[in-house]
């Protein structure tokens, strides 16, 4: 597979996202933690070698499986999990708190669960609007300094966030969401990443699902599965939506590729500085997934991709809107 810079960290360029593993859709339902690290263990044998976790999901049991799964092969692969939203202080989960204390009470938890001594990248998850910035990054300039962490990361972060923070510590990589139809970070975002040298690491490459060309009634969705909340799965806007399915689905098919490859073919083609980490636990969707590292889209493709309708609805509800910093 060919390799994304992300900054100075080089990583394949499909990477995977662990946060399903630990059943972060729904709230129910039987999780089978041997596939999931089956799938690990197969996207490594396909040639990723970036796999991006967290601290909040399960919470901790992503951490849990990845760790499970890297054993032995560490040296193989660029670890990126996240802090910020457990408060270890009493809060609990769910509590943004990114002070310096808490951050470096984050990290000894996460080394513990992956069975390292280091953090490849080591990315704030949301903004703590009671922590300066500046103290977070601080303290994770500490956690480099003490080699327990190598390259640090912004997650849903402003324009204004973003260069406070780089200006304390530099910033590698920030992972925002980034789709084929949630493309707001190209107006300001993208530009300012670019010229101060950061990469970007697109986090739900596929629109929660959408865009696989599998999910083709809310319905079908368990009750439990926070994507009914959504407002782009929602009555009209989720049947304007599957028309751009349909429309992404009716390209790919002029190549022979699934929609969910021409998605991340098309991301694959805004930049070598770019490297998105689609999530599943299956071994089936994962080597359909980084197949798509092998699609070639012609320039007329790409043209017609880029210039699909946006989505219809917001790409959350008002309560999840609220910890994006803008």
């Amino acid at each position: 597979m060919k390799n994304a810079h992300l900054g100075s960290l080089e990583v394949s360029r499909i990477g995977l996202g662990a946060m399903t593993m630990a059943g972060t859709y729904t709230t129910g339902g039987a999780l089978d933690n041997r596939e999931s690290i089956r799938t690990i263990h197969r996207a490594l044998e396909l040639g990723v070698s970036h796999i991006d976790t967290a601290e909040i999901y399960g919470p901790y049991l992503s951490e849990e499986i990845v760790g499970e799964a890297i054993r032995g092969r560490r040296e193989h692969v660029k670890i990126a999990t996240k802090f910020g939203l457990v408060s270890h202080s009493g809060g609990g989960p769910g509590v943004r708190d990114s002070s310096a204390a808490n951050v470096k009470a984050a990290v000894e938890g996460s080394l513990r669960r992956l069975g390292t001594d280091h953090i490849d990248l080591y990315y704030q998850h949301r903004v703590d609007p009671h922590t300066p910035i500046e103290e977070t990054a601080a303290a994770v300039a500490d956690l480099i300094a003490e080699g327990k962490v190598v390259h640090f990361g912004l997650s849903e972060a402003s324009v204004r966030t973003i260069r406070r923070a780089h200006a304390v510590q530099p910033v590698t990589a920030l992972q925002t969401e980034y789709s084929l139809w949630t493309r707001d970070v190209e107006a300001e975002i993208l530009p300012v990443l670019r010229e101060l040298g950061i990469g970007f690491v697109p986090y739900s490459p596929l629109g929660h699902g959408l865009l696989t060309g599998q999910v083709r009634s809310a319905e079908e969705l368990p009750d439990d599965d926070w994507r009914k909340t959504n407002p782009r799965f929602v009555g009209e806007n989720f049947d304007r939506n599957l028309r751009l399915v349909d429309e992404v689905r009716a390209i790919g098919s002029e190549i022979g590729a699934t929609p969910a490859q021409t998605a991340l073919a098309w991301i694959l083609t805004r930049g070598d500085d770019i490297a998105p980490i689609p999530g599943t636990r299956r071994v089936d969707r994962v080597e359909e997934n980084i197949a798509a590292d092998a699609v070639e889209l012609t320039d007329d493709q790409i043209d017609r991709l880029t210039s699909l309708e946006p989505a219809a609805g917001a790409r959350h509800d008002e309560a999840n809107m609220v910890s994006i910093d803008r």
